[in-house]
């Protein structure tokens, strides 16, 4: 971790196809796993009202930047089953074909001027800008598929 990097990292939870479903920020100094509790617990779980269930999400995949003992213990405690590569035991390549969903994903939001770079100084507008840039992103696949 390199303590003196300035700036925001953005965090994003997607679903499969690339969706981003949570989108949130933290300083460029804190780890990535950090964000990964509170990106699941702000994502709010479906309610299919024909079966009268909730869903939650399955499976996590994710880098090797997530493989800390608490974050599969916590992970497995909420029965969501893990992906995540091991260091020095798993090769990065495997989980290469689902990770670069959630790479492309960030480039799509990073494709909008206001997020990159960062030109706001309070972290609600550019969290507020990064949600928007996320909206869009669902919005465009929306009007694709229905066209």
């Amino acid at each position: 971790m390199d303590r003196g990097k300035p700036g925001s990292k953005m965090h994003i939870l997607s679903d499969r196809s690339g969706l981003p479903l949570v989108v949130g920020i933290s300083g460029g100094n804190v780890h990535d796993s950090e964000g990964l509790k509170a990106m699941l617990a702000g994502l709010q779980s479906r309610h299919d009202p024909d079966r009268g269930r909730h869903y939650k999400p399955k499976k996590v995949h994710a880098d090797k930047a997530y493989d800390r003992p608490d974050l599969r213990r916590w992970l497995r405690g909420k029965r969501i089953g893990v992906r995540i590569a091991r260091k020095g035991i798993d090769s990065s390549e495997r989980l290469g074909r689902h990770t670069w969903v959630i790479e492309r994903t960030m480039s799509w939001l990073a494709g909008y001027r206001r997020l990159s770079p960062r030109y706001e100084r309070n972290p609600r507008n550019y969290l507020g800008f990064l949600g928007l840039a996320a909206a869009l992103c669902c919005y465009k696949r929306l009007r694709r598929l229905t066209t």
